[in-house]
Protein backbone atom coordinates (compact mmCIF):
# COMPACT_ATOMS: atom_id res chain seq x y z
CA UNK A 1 0.00 0.00 0.00
CA UNK A 2 3.06 2.04 0.64
CA UNK A 3 4.47 1.66 -2.94
CA UNK A 4 1.03 2.44 -4.38
CA UNK A 5 0.46 5.79 -2.18
CA UNK A 6 4.01 6.67 -3.19
CA UNK A 7 3.34 6.44 -6.71
CA UNK A 8 0.58 8.43 -6.60
CA UNK A 9 1.78 11.56 -4.59
CA UNK A 10 4.76 10.99 -7.14
CA UNK A 11 2.71 11.32 -10.31
CA UNK A 12 0.24 14.18 -8.52
CA UNK A 13 -2.54 13.21 -6.46
CA UNK A 14 -4.67 16.19 -7.44
CA UNK A 15 -6.56 15.32 -10.73
CA UNK A 16 -8.86 17.91 -11.98
CA UNK A 17 -11.93 17.74 -13.57
CA UNK A 18 -11.43 18.07 -17.40
CA UNK A 19 -15.00 17.76 -18.93
CA UNK A 20 -16.44 14.87 -20.41
CA UNK A 21 -16.30 12.83 -23.50
CA UNK A 22 -17.73 14.30 -26.62
CA UNK A 23 -21.04 12.43 -27.36
CA UNK A 24 -22.42 10.41 -24.89
CA UNK A 25 -25.70 9.29 -23.95
CA UNK A 26 -27.94 10.40 -21.71
CA UNK A 27 -27.33 7.09 -19.46
CA UNK A 28 -23.22 7.58 -19.89
CA UNK A 29 -23.62 11.53 -18.28
CA UNK A 30 -25.66 10.02 -15.60
CA UNK A 31 -22.66 7.19 -15.13
CA UNK A 32 -19.80 9.86 -15.61
CA UNK A 33 -21.90 12.04 -12.91
CA UNK A 34 -21.75 9.46 -10.61
CA UNK A 35 -18.47 8.71 -11.02
CA UNK A 36 -17.29 12.16 -10.77
CA UNK A 37 -15.43 11.87 -6.92
CA UNK A 38 -12.82 9.76 -8.46
CA UNK A 39 -11.31 12.75 -10.40
CA UNK A 40 -9.22 12.56 -7.58
CA UNK A 41 -7.23 9.12 -7.35
CA UNK A 42 -6.66 9.18 -3.83
CA UNK A 43 -10.24 9.20 -3.37
CA UNK A 44 -10.53 5.85 -5.68
CA UNK A 45 -7.75 4.25 -3.37
CA UNK A 46 -9.68 5.52 -0.28
CA UNK A 47 -12.94 3.55 -2.34
CA UNK A 48 -10.72 0.60 -2.55
CA UNK A 49 -9.44 0.70 -6.02
CA UNK A 50 -5.68 -0.18 -6.19
CA UNK A 51 -3.34 1.36 -8.51
CA UNK A 52 -1.54 -1.30 -11.10
CA UNK A 53 1.21 1.83 -11.38
CA UNK A 54 1.79 1.12 -15.01
CA UNK A 55 0.50 2.98 -17.82
CA UNK A 56 -0.37 0.41 -20.71
CA UNK A 57 -0.09 1.46 -24.21
CA UNK A 58 -0.50 -0.75 -27.43
CA UNK A 59 1.32 1.29 -30.18
CA UNK A 60 0.75 -1.06 -33.08
CA UNK A 61 -2.77 -2.08 -32.33
CA UNK A 62 -4.01 -5.44 -32.99
CA UNK A 63 -1.34 -8.65 -34.70
CA UNK A 64 -2.68 -11.71 -35.78
CA UNK A 65 -3.95 -13.89 -32.80
CA UNK A 66 -4.64 -10.98 -30.83
CA UNK A 67 -7.57 -8.11 -29.87
CA UNK A 68 -8.58 -6.01 -32.25
CA UNK A 69 -7.20 -2.86 -30.74
CA UNK A 70 -6.30 0.16 -33.17
CA UNK A 71 -3.03 2.24 -32.02
CA UNK A 72 -3.79 3.50 -28.61
CA UNK A 73 -3.05 3.89 -25.09
CA UNK A 74 -5.12 2.76 -22.15
CA UNK A 75 -3.32 4.44 -19.19
CA UNK A 76 -2.99 3.39 -15.65
CA UNK A 77 -5.84 0.99 -14.42
CA UNK A 78 -7.37 1.06 -11.38
CA UNK A 79 -9.01 -2.23 -9.60
CA UNK A 80 -11.85 -2.68 -7.02
CA UNK A 81 -11.79 -6.45 -6.30
CA UNK A 82 -14.48 -5.76 -4.85
CA UNK A 83 -16.54 -4.59 -7.87
CA UNK A 84 -15.74 -7.61 -9.20
CA UNK A 85 -18.96 -10.20 -9.47
CA UNK A 86 -21.56 -12.20 -11.71
CA UNK A 87 -23.46 -9.23 -12.18
CA UNK A 88 -22.29 -5.82 -13.52
CA UNK A 89 -23.37 -1.93 -12.01
CA UNK A 90 -23.06 1.22 -13.96
CA UNK A 91 -22.45 3.08 -10.74
CA UNK A 92 -19.43 0.67 -9.75
CA UNK A 93 -17.19 0.13 -12.59
CA UNK A 94 -14.40 -2.97 -11.58
CA UNK A 95 -11.62 -1.01 -12.82
CA UNK A 96 -10.96 2.85 -13.38
CA UNK A 97 -8.33 4.53 -16.14
CA UNK A 98 -6.21 7.42 -15.46
CA UNK A 99 -3.56 9.18 -17.96
CA UNK A 100 -0.48 9.98 -16.52
CA UNK A 101 -0.14 14.22 -17.66
CA UNK A 102 2.87 16.19 -16.48
CA UNK A 103 2.62 15.26 -12.52
CA UNK A 104 -0.82 14.60 -12.38
CA UNK A 105 -3.06 11.84 -13.01
CA UNK A 106 -6.41 12.75 -14.89
CA UNK A 107 -9.39 10.46 -15.14
CA UNK A 108 -10.00 9.47 -18.63
CA UNK A 109 -12.56 5.85 -18.77
CA UNK A 110 -14.09 3.83 -16.49
CA UNK A 111 -13.65 -0.18 -17.63
CA UNK A 112 -16.46 -2.88 -16.62
CA UNK A 113 -14.69 -6.26 -16.11
CA UNK A 114 -15.78 -9.70 -15.47
CA UNK A 115 -13.45 -12.76 -15.50
CA UNK A 116 -14.57 -15.81 -17.50
CA UNK A 117 -14.35 -17.71 -14.32
CA UNK A 118 -17.09 -15.31 -13.04
CA UNK A 119 -19.20 -14.94 -16.00
CA UNK A 120 -18.86 -18.21 -17.45
CA UNK A 121 -19.04 -18.71 -21.40
CA UNK A 122 -21.28 -16.06 -22.12
CA UNK A 123 -19.87 -12.34 -22.17
CA UNK A 124 -21.98 -9.88 -19.89
CA UNK A 125 -23.84 -6.71 -20.93
CA UNK A 126 -24.13 -3.75 -20.18
CA UNK A 127 -25.03 -0.03 -21.35
CA UNK A 128 -26.42 -2.52 -23.95
CA UNK A 129 -23.00 -3.74 -25.32
CA UNK A 130 -21.75 -6.84 -24.96
CA UNK A 131 -18.09 -6.78 -23.08
CA UNK A 132 -15.44 -8.42 -25.16
CA UNK A 133 -13.25 -10.67 -25.05
CA UNK A 134 -12.71 -13.46 -23.99
CA UNK A 135 -9.12 -12.76 -24.00
CA UNK A 136 -5.66 -13.11 -21.74
CA UNK A 137 -4.80 -10.90 -18.92
CA UNK A 138 -2.83 -7.60 -20.01
CA UNK A 139 0.89 -7.99 -18.97
CA UNK A 140 2.61 -6.88 -16.81
CA UNK A 141 -0.60 -5.65 -15.02
CA UNK A 142 -2.43 -8.72 -14.94
CA UNK A 143 -1.29 -12.74 -15.41
CA UNK A 144 -2.34 -14.48 -19.07
CA UNK A 145 -3.64 -16.87 -17.02
CA UNK A 146 -6.45 -14.15 -16.02
CA UNK A 147 -9.11 -14.97 -18.97
CA UNK A 148 -11.74 -12.02 -19.08
CA UNK A 149 -13.79 -9.59 -20.55
CA UNK A 150 -14.12 -6.17 -20.57
CA UNK A 151 -15.42 -3.23 -21.57
CA UNK A 152 -13.99 0.41 -21.38
CA UNK A 153 -16.15 3.48 -21.52
CA UNK A 154 -14.17 6.60 -22.61
CA UNK A 155 -16.07 9.33 -19.76
CA UNK A 156 -13.60 11.95 -19.69
CA UNK A 157 -11.44 11.86 -22.74
CA UNK A 158 -12.98 11.58 -26.35
CA UNK A 159 -11.56 8.86 -28.15
CA UNK A 160 -11.49 9.43 -31.91
CA UNK A 161 -11.82 5.37 -32.06
CA UNK A 162 -15.12 5.38 -30.05
CA UNK A 163 -16.77 5.74 -26.71
CA UNK A 164 -16.40 1.81 -26.21
CA UNK A 165 -12.99 1.71 -27.71
CA UNK A 166 -10.44 -0.65 -25.58
CA UNK A 167 -7.56 1.29 -26.30
CA UNK A 168 -7.45 5.47 -27.21
CA UNK A 169 -5.16 6.95 -29.63
CA UNK A 170 -5.25 10.36 -27.71
CA UNK A 171 -3.83 8.82 -24.32
CA UNK A 172 -0.13 9.01 -24.41
CA UNK A 173 1.96 7.36 -21.89
CA UNK A 174 5.26 8.84 -20.98
CA UNK A 175 8.56 7.41 -21.04
CA UNK A 176 10.31 5.53 -17.87
CA UNK A 177 10.07 2.82 -15.92
CA UNK A 178 6.29 3.15 -15.23
CA UNK A 179 5.39 2.61 -18.84
CA UNK A 180 4.61 -0.34 -21.14
CA UNK A 181 4.04 -0.72 -24.44
CA UNK A 182 3.42 -3.88 -26.03
CA UNK A 183 0.85 -5.79 -27.84
CA UNK A 184 -2.94 -6.33 -27.11
CA UNK A 185 -3.67 -9.40 -24.83
CA UNK A 186 -4.42 -12.69 -26.94
CA UNK A 187 -7.64 -14.19 -28.13
CA UNK A 188 -9.42 -17.04 -26.21
CA UNK A 189 -10.73 -19.51 -27.72
CA UNK A 190 -13.09 -18.96 -30.78
CA UNK A 191 -15.04 -16.02 -29.01
CA UNK A 192 -13.67 -13.62 -30.16
CA UNK A 193 -15.75 -9.80 -30.59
Amino acid sequence: MLAITTALLTMGSVAHAQGGAAGLSPELLSVQAGLEKYQDPIVAVANGFLSTLICVDFPKGHTEGTMNYVAGGMGVHFLNMANVGPTLDPAKPQVLIYEPVGDQLKLVAAEWFAPVAVAGDTPPTIFGKQLEGPMEGHEPIMPPGLHHYDLHVWLWKTNPAGVFSPTNPAIKCPKGPYSHSGEPPKMVGDHSH
